[in-house]
């Protein structure tokens, strides 16, 4: 029984639409209780966040070119002033109001020449009272233009007296939108992160022709349950399913293997995977590069992931503030004399390790440490006198940001900050070199 149902659209076209949006028919359902009827006014403005790659996009561009409803779609990232989108939106409107006619120069300074021409527009496209429904998305993009743009967007319905629907596609809340000012509250829309269920059902449904279905579910499978915890991005995943599926059909192409040998399909693949797990995101060589890599069964040397490319990016200090705080978290507060100090003093040598501190403590893993302590051992790694300004702080923090150190515990007044450093040994190597 088919999950979209609409007395105002055709079930044929519905049950298209169902097929296209796999995962999201609550949320496909619910908009089209939103929209209703072709000639019904709709909701003034809608407000659709949710994480990247949770298909906010493509549901909804899906959505309106199924049904054939009057829309037009603009990127705020691409139109990046309030003349840009505007004038975006009029030539949209004058180029699909008529098809013969050669489409003249739109010039569009202000919010009311947008109004009056957004009006001629509108009764040239000959609409016939349908809902027009204007999508913006990237929409965190309006809080860089003039305090007027978004307000009179989200009262567009009233301010030209039109049928017409604005929607809002956003990664972040609408409490980040919302102007000191009072304004028009819009409808909001949330589009939650699929679930390892629903990219084990989308990533199945592209499977090759010369391969059963359940062959490619297996290996999708597999492939979420290696990335799944790092990686929720189904862009990234769908890239990385058709990047490695040649690596996997081996063994079954030379007949070593039939479909069903998971277990040697799945020694034959890990490798790959984990080296394919150490460059998500990343895109350090390309899939043609990967792939001529996977062939010769060579050791991509150039290939070390974040332990080796990441550190070039990062400003001077950082490098000696990571470096400093990798040794805080790893190295024992009483040893920082003996390291750090050149006139330490003559050391006893006495056995007073305990027996639990003879384990490794990388095996243990990092310590917190207060930032005076990692700021003293800064000053003592670095050659020359760093002074403790506020670019040194700024650093601190997008180290945080970038999750190389994390906080740990309340930000206490009294206490000072405490960090830990989330690096591995591998990466800190590649940094001190």
């Amino acid at each position: 029984m088919p999950n979209l149902e609409h007395p105002a659209y055709p079930a044929a076209d519905l049950l298209h639409l169902e097929s296209l949006v796999p995962c999201r028919e609550s949320q496909v359902s619910m908009l089209l209780s939103i929209f209703g009827e072709r000639q019904q006014f709709s909701f003034p403005s809608i407000f659709i966040y949710g994480h990247t790659s949770s298909g906010k996009t493509y549901v909804m561009q899906t959505l309106l070119t199924t049904l054939q409803l009057p829309h037009v779609f603009v990127n705020c990232m691409e139109y990046f002033t309030s003349r840009l989108l505007l004038e975006e939106i009029l030539i949209q409107l004058q180029s699909s109001s008529s098809d013969t006619e050669q489409t003249c120069p739109v010039h569009c300074d202000t919010l009311n020449d947008f109004v009056r021409l957004f009006k001629q527009a509108v009764a040239s496209r000959e609409l016939q009272d349908q809902t027009l429904y204007i999508v913006l998305d990237r929409a965190e993009q309006l809080r860089e233009m003039e305090a007027n743009i978004l307000p009179a967007f989200l009262r567009l319905q009233e301010l030209t007296d039109r049928n017409v629907t604005v929607i809002l596609l956003s990664e972040i809340v609408w409490e980040l939108f919302r102007p000191n000012v009072g304004c028009f509250e819009p409808f909001t829309m949330y589009f939650p992160d699929y679930s390892i269920g629903h990219l084990q059902k989308i990533l199945s449904q592209n499977h090759p022709p010369e391969y059963s279905a359940d062959f490619y579910s297996a290996y999708i499978n597999i492939l979420l349950g290696v990335f799944y915890m790092v990686c929720r991005d189904l862009k990234e995943l769908r890239h990385l399913a058709a990047l490695n599926f040649a690596k996997y059909c081996e063994p079954v192409v030379r007949g070593e293997a039939n479909e069903r040998d998971t277990r040697k399909l799945w020694k034959n693949i890990e490798p790959h995977l984990k080296k394919a797990m150490q460059t998500v995101y990343l895109r350090e060589i390309s899939s043609s590069q990967w792939e001529c890599l996977q062939h010769d069964g060579g050791e991509p040397g150039q290939l070390k992931g974040l332990s080796a490319h990441t550190h070039v990016e990062l400003p001077y200090y950082s490098k000696f503030l990571l470096i400093a705080a990798y040794l805080a978290s790893y190295n024992p507060v009483r040893t920082d004399k003996r390291f750090f100090l050149k006139h330490h003093g003559k050391i006893r040598k006495t056995n007073f390790m305990k027996k639990h501190e003879k384990t490794s403590n990388h095996l243990l893993g990092p310590k917190p440490f207060p930032l005076d302590r990692l700021l003293a051992i800064l000053y003592s790694i670095v050659d020359n006198r760093v002074a403790p300004t506020a670019n040194i702080f700024s650093q601190i923090t997008s180290l945080v940001t970038l999750q190389l150190l994390s906080m740990v515990g309340q930000n206490d007044q009294l206490d000072g900050p405490r960090y830990k450093c989330t690096v591995s040994l591998d990466f800190i190597r590649a940094i001190a070199r």
